[in-house]
């Protein structure tokens, strides 16, 4: 995977943001494949497309790229509040793409975030225009990047190096059983998925999940009973290879959760 942009592209460019997206798309284009499916040929739609920038041929799925000279740690803004929030209970948003890159216009990292992780939680509503603006009252949003558990964030390139291909695609492999739950479920899933990733060692207990109770609670203040949930949660990972059981209220993390 070449990790340089061709400058060339941008010679007849001089706004910065510009130059950052006919550098960026092209390397997609030609350095990319799909994490889904492994497709080497990923196509891109016309830019004024407002699904997403990039789809797989071989899988369908789509992308939607968002380059950064510096990644953001909490937020990163996206378009209209009610179109993501529309597309989510749809199931018709994109997987994004996340590229970070430096000052010479190399890739440092570059990252994928499956749709199925993406909830109304994660998105934040911005406030309104102003009635002077030029799309007065138009609402925007933003990712809450911050609060996407990282077994949710697929590296296929850090600090400079590009990942193996396989484990890119076994880690999209592991949580894709989420885009066949319905949202209130998966919504559950993610929460357990995020929490066991805070937890600092490798091998846990059940009551170390049971010390977010009240975190939960606050959450979901309609649910009464919740450590019954945390329990069926857990055996929905370990079915699905997230967590592996040893013992009696005892586990593992699995490859991808906390890695």
């Amino acid at each position: 995977m070449n990790l340089l942009f061709n400058l060339k592209l941008a010679e007849n460019y001089k706004s910065n943001s510009q130059i950052a997206r006919v550098l960026t798309e092209d390397w997609v284009l030609k350095n990319s494949y799909c994490p889904s499916c492994g497709n080497r040929d990923l196509n891109n739609y016309d830019r004024n497309n407002p699904a997403a920038d990039f789809y797989c041929q071989n899988c369908s799925s789509d992308f939607e790229l968002k380059s950064f000279r510096a990644l953001p740690k909490l937020k990163i803004v996206d378009g209209a509040y009610n179109s993501m929030i529309n597309k989510i209970l749809s199931n018709k948003n994109p997987n994004f793409f996340f590229l970070q890159y430096s000052s010479n216009y190399s890739v440092l990292n570059y990252l994928t975030i499956p749709k199925y992780f993406f909830t109304s939680e994660i998105i934040e509503k911005r406030k309104p225009l102003s009635q002077d603006a030029r799309r007065a009252k138009w609402i925007g949003c933003n990712i809450l990047y911050g609060n996407l558990p990282q077994t949710g964030i697929i590296y296929i390139v850090k600090d400079s190096k590009a990942i193996n291909p396989k484990i890119v695609l076994q880690q999209w492999q592991q949580t894709s059983f989420l885009i066949d739950q319905k949202l209130s479920n998966r919504g559950w899933a993610i929460e357990l998925i995020g929490l066991v990733d805070r937890i600092s060692s490798e091998t846990f207990t059940i009551k170390d999940v049971y010390k977010f109770e009240e975190f939960l609670k606050q959450k979901y203040p309609n649910n009464r009973f919740i450590k019954a949930k945390i329990r069926q949660q857990l055996q929905v990972l370990r079915d699905k290879g997230l967590i592996k059981f040893l013992k009696r209220g005892i586990y593992q993390k699995g490859n991808s959760i906390g890695n």
